[in-house]
């Protein structure tokens, strides 16, 4: 048995690190800023590689062509599906508001219909495109909707991170996300969000994003490989894979490239 004056140094040991990290750490908003406010690139263009994976193992390819500009302080894409056949020429275009008051705008082109529908904020928290991605996860997150809480340090592939839980604090956020919490470990030699676990709403599911593949690309930190996973209980319930090729910031690309009309043209 351990003695009583032995159990109560550890204690005080283990309080007083604990006490030590929170107080040489900045605190979780002023992370999340900069994890907001980090340098992620211009004018982008790269070839994304998405893949599906059932609870079977069966896999679906999909081949798309991604385009990124900042408009200000906002953030516009526009993504157009390749390859196969069953989804050619559907295209996504999103606006990513920097303004908190202001929600973003989101159009899905289905060439089956020959329009463009535009998503509602209520079912943001649907699936992209059958992915483990929601349209919600194609945007950045709104910090004041959120409380931030920094629990410890950790270590992913080898890169000290730190842990924040993330809890929404409106209706409307939860709503929206589909998540009633997160724990994202934030890379701290590049303020990327390297790992994230989301408790999901509905379902008593969880889904795990990764990015165990990390480039620097003209001086940008770029996530090449992400991954989400949904899983309920042990089971993995399905698995997405995005991979990003020839990725290229600086070019050349009009702003009227990002619009409906452009979204209903194609590639």
């Amino acid at each position: 048995m351990i003695p009583r004056y032995l159990l109560l140094f550890m204690c005080v040991g283990l309080l007083t690190a604990r006490a030590s990290f929170v107080h040489a750490a900045p605190p979780a908003r002023d992370i999340m800023q900069q994890v907001n406010d980090r340098d992620d690139g211009d004018n982008g263009i790269s070839d994304l590689e998405m893949v599906l994976v059932d609870r079977n193992g069966h896999e679906r390819h999909r081949r798309i062509r991604s385009h990124t500009k900042d408009q200000g302080k906002d953030k516009h894409r526009i993504m157009f599906f390749l390859e196969p056949a069953d989804v050619k020429d559907t295209a996504f275009l999103t606006y990513d508001y920097d303004a908190v008051e202001r929600d973003d705008d989101q159009w899905l082109y289905l060439p089956a219909l020959r329009k463009s529908k535009r998503i509602a904020s209520s079912d943001t928290s649907g699936s992209f495109m059958g992915s483990d991605f929601s349209y919600a996860d194609m945007t950045r997150k709104n910090l004041d909707a959120y409380d931030f809480r920094l629990v410890k340090e950790e270590e992913v592939r080898g890169a000290k991170t730190w842990l924040i839980e993330a809890v929404p604090n409106t209706e409307k956020e939860i709503t929206e996300t589909g998540y009633t919490k997160s724990l994202l470990f934030v890379q701290q030699d590049t303020f990327m969000v390297v790992r994230v676990v989301h408790w999901v709403k509905d379902g008593n599911r969880l889904k795990y994003l990764d990015t165990p593949r990390i480039e620097r690309i003209d001086g940008i930190w770029t996530a090449t490989e992400m991954t989400m996973t949904t899983k309920h209980g042990q089971t993995t319930e399905h698995h997405t894979i995005m991979r990003f090729h020839d990725v290229r910031y600086n070019q050349s690309l009009p702003a009227d490239m990002f619009s409906v009309r452009r979204l209903e043209q194609g590639s």
